[in-house]
């Protein structure tokens, strides 16, 4: 998508602080980080939300959830103490970026209700 800004960083038109990349998927920093630890793993492909997740998709989310999550989340030094993952979808869902997108939040002890 065109103006979609997580597509042009995933095609290196807008610079990021990449901490992992493959053929379908980047992370990078969040540029309001709310913990130590604050990376937004984004799919190249463009997908609106969590609710536009297509049956060709099936791949795609098991490699983001069973491959790049832990490997992150080691690389990161967060598997032993722990993280949390976030996925908001839509406007009361709390998505700001209209491209889905898994934040990978650690190094603190996490608090609920999150804030």
């Amino acid at each position: 998508m065109a103006d979609c800004i997580f597509c042009k960083i995933a095609a290196g038109e807008v610079p990021s602080q990449k901490v992992y990349e493959d053929d379908s998927v980047i992370a990078f920093k969040d540029l309001s980080p709310q913990a130590p630890v604050h990376v937004l793993i984004v799919p190249k492909k463009h997908i609106r939300s969590a609710a536009d997740f297509a049956a060709e998709d099936k791949e795609l989310a098991a490699h983001i959830f069973v491959d790049v999550v832990p490997k992150l989340a080691a690389d990161l030094g967060v598997t032993d103490a722990g993280f949390r993952l976030v996925l908001n979808t839509g406007d009361d869902g709390g998505q700001t970026v209209p491209h889905l997108h898994v934040h990978l939040l650690g190094g603190r002890k996490m608090t609920w209700p999150p804030g």
